[in-house]
Order: C-alpha cells, then sequence, then structure tokens
C-alpha cells in the first residue's frame, strides 16, 4: 500500500543565498521583537524618503514651469500608477526579499537623491523655454515620477516578505503594521520638506540629504540584520554598491552650491549679482554693475526689466490716480516701483505697501540698485510696508479706508495668484474703496492671453467693479536689438565675450520682447481713463497713446465669460 504525501507545513519563502542552499532562513542575530521593531523603523524611514522625493519633484516642476496644480498631478498620479507597477513587478523579487530590498533602496537613494540636480541641470542648460529640448524638463519630469514610483511600489510586497521572515503572523496584522509605519513615516517625511529641508538645505541639498537616509538605511536593514540571509559575495555586491551610491551622493552635496551657482548662470546670464532664496521664493538680481541693466526675477520669471519697467509702472499707477489720491494701497510690489510713482503725485498722505515677501522688501529697501530704481521710496516717510497675506490683510481693513488700490500682483494664471483675482477678493477690494475710489489691475498680456484677461475684466464686474481695460506695450523690436548692440559692444570694451550668452538666450533674455501688459481701471461706476494733470508729465504715458492702449484693449474682447471664484477658479 502505498502511504499518501503529506505536505509540510507553509513557512517563509527562501532568501536569495540561503546557508547550505536548501532554502531553510538563517537565523537572525537579534530576537524577533527587536528584528521587527528595526524592519518596522526602516519602513518609516523608508516611507519619509519616498515623500520626499515626491514633494521635491512638485515643489521644483513648480517653480520651474510653472502651474503647481498641473506639476503636482502629473507627478502624483503617474507616481501612484508607477507605484501599482512597481509592486506587480516585485512579485519576481519575492524568494529574494532581502537582497532585492537593498539593491532597490541604493537605486533609489540614487535616483531619488539625484533627482533635483538632474531635473534642474536640463532645465538651465538646455534652453527649458524653447528649441529642440523644450519638453525635456517636462519629459524628464515624467521619467523620474514614474521611476520613483515603481522603486517605492516594490518596496512593500518585499517589506511583507522580510517582516514575515522575522516572525510569521497572520497578513492582516503584519499589512496593519506595515502600513501604519509607513503612513507615519510620510506623515514625518511631508512635514520635513517644507519646514526642514527646504528652508534650511534647499532643494538639491535637501534631495541628496534623503538620498543618504535612505541608502544608509536600507543597506543597514539588510546587510545587519539580514545578512545571513545573502551569499558572501552578495553581501560584497551590495555593500560596494551602497558605497559607491553614497560617494556618488556625497560628491554631489559638496558640489552642490557650484552646481547651482553654475546653473544659475546658465538660466539668468553671467552677470548675477544678487540670489537669495527668501522664505517665499528666489529672488535674483542681475546686471547694474559697470551700466549694465538691471534686472529682477522671481522665482525664475522675469518680474522687473530696468528697460521696460517704467513704461509698465506708469501704465500701472498714473490712471488710477486721476482724482482724490490721499490714501493708497499696493498690493503686491514690493520692489518699491508702483509706489515710486504713487509718491510723484501731490497730496499723497500715505501708502501701504502689503508684499508677502519680507525679503523682496529688504532688498528693494537696502540694495543700492534696486533701490537707485525706485528712488529710495523706502525711505519715504509716507510709505508703510507690511508683510502679510493680501486676502487676510484686507479682512481687517476698515471700510472705505482708501481712495486708489493699486493691485500690482503676479498674473492671474500662476496658481499661487488666483485666489486674488477671485470674484470674493475683488469684493474685499470693492469694501475698502471709498465711495469714489478707484481699483486698477494688472491683469496680463491681453494680446497673448484675450481670454484670461476678460476674465478678470468679467470677474470685476461681478463684484460691482465696472471696469475700462487698457494696454500698453514693451520697446519695439529695433530699441531691444540697438539696447543688446549696445551691451555687447560694452562687453567687447571691456575685454568680455561679446558672443550671445546661451544661458541668456535659455532663460527668454535674448527672446522677442513680449507684446505688452494688459490693465483694468475699475471703480463703483465706470470710472474715466485719464492722466492727472497736476502730477508731473509720465516719461513714457501720453494721453494719446492711453487712449490707443484703450482701443486696442477693447478689440480683443471676449463676451459672455462667467466670472472666478474662490471654488471655481476659470484662469
Amino acid at each position: 500500500m502505498i502511504e499518501p504525501h503529506v505536505p509540510a507545513p507553509p513557512g517563509p519563502p527562501p532568501s536569495w543565498g540561503a546557508p547550505g542552499g536548501t532554502g531553510a532562513p538563517a537565523p537572525l542575530p537579534v530576537r524577533p521583537g527587536t528584528g521587527r521593531f528595526l524592519v518596522l523603523a526602516g519602513v518609516f524611514v523608508c516611507a519619509a524618503c519616498g515623500l520626499v522625493y515626491e514633494l521635491e519633484l512638485v515643489a521644483l516642476a513648480s517653480y520651474l514651469m510653472g502651474d503647481s496644480v498641473t506639476q503636482a498631478s502629473v507627478v502624483l498620479s503617474v507616481m501612484v500608477f508607477a507605484m501599482g507597477l512597481g509592486s506587480l513587478a516585485a512579485k519576481r523579487l519575492r524568494r529574494f526579499a532581502a537582497a532585492g530590498f537593498g539593491a532597490l533602496e541604493a537605486v533609489l537613494a540614487l535616483v531619488g537623491g539625484s533627482s533635483a540636480m538632474v531635473l534642474y541641470a536640463v532645465f538651465a542648460w538646455t534652453g527649458g523655454w524653447g528649441g529642440l529640448w523644450a519638453d525635456g524638463p517636462r519629459v524628464l519630469l515624467v521619467g523620474f515620477s514614474l521611476t520613483i514610483g515603481v522603486l517605492i511600489g516594490a518596496e512593500v510586497p518585499l517589506l511583507m516578505e522580510l517582516i514575515q521572515r522575522v516572525r510569521r503572523q497572520d497578513p492582516g496584522g503584519a499589512v496593519a503594521d506595515l502600513f501604519a509605519a509607513d503612513y507615519v513615516g510620510a506623515l514625518v517625511g511631508g512635514l520635513a520638506f517644507p519646514f526642514v529641508l527646504l528652508p534650511f538645505l534647499g532643494q538639491l541639498t535637501g534631495a541628496l540629504l534623503t538620498g543618504t537616509v535612505n541608502a544608509v538605511v536600507g543597506a543597514a536593514l539588510v546587510l545587519g540584520l539580514f545578512r545571513r540571509d545573502l551569499t558572501r559575495r552578495a553581501r560584497w555586491l551590495l555593500l560596494t554598491a551602497n558605497v559607491l551610491v553614497l560617494a556618488l551622493l556625497a560628491t554631489a552635496t559638496v558640489l552642490a552650491d557650484d552646481f547651482e551657482r553654475a546653473a544659475r548662470h546658465a538660466v539668468y546670464g553671467q552677470d548675477v549679482r544678487v540670489a537669495v532664496r527668501t522664505d517665499v521664493q528666489e529672488v535674483v538680481l542681475t546686471g547694474d554693475a559697470d551700466g549694465r541693466p538691471l534686472d529682477l526675477f522671481l522665482d525664475g520669471r522675469l518680474r522687473v526689466s530696468d528697460s521696460d519697467e517704467r513704461r509698465y509702472h506708469e501704465a500701472l499707477v498714473r490712471p488710477a490716480m486721476d482724482g482724490p489720491h490721499a490714501r493708497v494701497l499696493i498690493l503686491g510690489g514690493g520692489d518699491g516701483l508702483a509706489a515710486r510713482e504713487v509718491l510723484r503725485h501731490p497730496g499723497v498722505r500715505r501708502v501701504d505697501v502689503v508684499e508677502p515677501d519680507a525679503g523682496l522688501v529688504r532688498l528693494a529697501r537696502n540694495d543700492p540698485g534696486l533701490s537707485a530704481l525706485n528712488e529710495h521710496a523706502y525711505g519715504d516717510p509716507r510709505l508703510h510696508a507690511g508683510t502679510a497675506d493680501a486676502f487676510r490683510r484686507l479682512r481687517s481693513t476698515p471700510s472705505a479706508a482708501y481712495d486708489v488700490v493699486i493691485s500690482d500682483l503676479p498674473d492671474p494664471d500662476i496658481t499661487a495668484s488666483t485666489k486674488l483675482y477671485s470674484q470674493e477678493f475683488y469684493g474685499l477690494l470693492r469694501r475698502v474703496l471709498a465711495p469714489d475710489g478707484r481699483l486698477v489691475v494688472h491683469a496680463g498680456p491681453v494680446a497673448d492671453r484675450p481670454r484670461t484677461f476678460w476674465t478678470v475684466d468679467a470677474t470685476l464686474r461681478a463684484a460691482g467693479l465696472p471696469a475700462v481695460a487698457y494696454r500698453v506695450g514693451t520697446r519695439d523690436a529695433r530699441d531691444a536689438r540697438d539696447a543688446r548692440d549696445a551691451r555687447d559692444a560694452h562687453d567687447a570694451h571691456e575685454g568680455r565675450d561679446a558672443a550671445p550668452d546661451p544661458g541668456r538666450a535659455a532663460a527668454g533674455l535674448h527672446a522677442p520682447a513680449p507684446r505688452g501688459w494688459g490693465f483694468l481701471l475699475a471703480a463703483r461706476a465706470a470710472p474715466a481713463l485719464r492722466l492727472d494733470p497736476a502730477a508731473p508729465r509720465p516719461r513714457t504715458l501720453t494721453p494719446e497713446s492711453l487712449a490707443g492702449g484703450a482701443r486696442d484693449a477693447a478689440r480683443t474682447r471676449v463676451p459672455g465669460l462667467p466670472p472666478s471664484t474662490l471654488v471655481h477658479p476659470r484662469y
């Protein structure tokens, strides 16, 4: 009689390199309780590092490519999808859980830690705004999101095998413990990024340090706790790979400051004079040395150009000052240039500047070039600067507090500014205006983005502030070419290379000038578009050019647009 075969009781799957090749797991060097704690601690740290990689990609992509909602949606959706792929792919590595997890963490540390530096390098040296590589940063962003997502997704099945390797328990309890450590680690990583890594280390060094921690913890967990599950050759291969990864990350960390300076020069040109990271944004000043024009960049976007700023600020301020203007509120305008134009008018008693970035205000007050450009407006006793969120400030401002409000804010289609172009925000502005007060809004380039511009107009009207539209153009192409030729001739005289700077071209500094800016002058009743006859004559603006700008803007009107609100932004 043939006895039936009785299957052996289930046990943990064999790990690669188990002693004797029998597939039986080797004993751990610590007690099961300690081993379990170490595995969950590793899960905690790896989850924190993974979330830092995600947030780093979102932050850098928003800075380089704008529109934080779009960039966050792309990164997070692609990464979550890739995590599913990684979990499926990790099924083939379950038999080699210890070695697979060690190799996985080494690759994740290198890819995640270097992602910010590589993305910034591609943007800086390939000209992220145009040309053959116009979509290079976006393609790279998706590539990094996919790769990091696959690697993070593969962690969970392997860690599930390792925690069961320490002490077998029911799958539901193991999953609960694993995900509890994972979610708490994600919480710590999510809070550490904006409050510790970004303000104290910056984007590049913060990502590199995170990769270093990731590599150290992954290697320590496998080579310390599960080293007996690996062959001698496997241990040496894993140790060598981690040493190499740590050496690369350490080298990149040492060179991070030099790299950032070189990349900044590639983006902004060789005459970067000031580059600071404030609590709000990166502020870069170029030029204003040896007669070179001054340009101000905020988070990589040109906000002030010495050659054109007067056209912009005179058009922004002068029409709104035709009428009572004793009390003026400027929203934004931390550079002091709008305040300069306001203070030219007789009868101004008080000017309040509400700028969210205190660092920009300090720069405008103390930097020799920028303070000369704003004619030392911050030294005028009538000017009072405060650092606050404009929305919050308006909610605490008394009714009818100002004769004129000047909204000198970033374009409405930048996500961070959307709420400051909403119907609710304009309702607050209407409340703080005097009965005969006027509001002027910079609403973006009307010729290039008419739908956005006229959505601002519709939003103002919905808030009870009918507006008149006008635009002003930049210098024409001949003026820009003459200025560039003069600068290159000056460079040649000083012994500098007068050839076009590829970095300056990449940053758009040699690109065709924008077609102009659009403005909306609003009040409780439709206002007249005039210049104050009692004020000093503007240098770039005349009644004729103002009337022509109104006709030009009117030709672009897009009728029937709905207003933008806080819960339904339409920009």
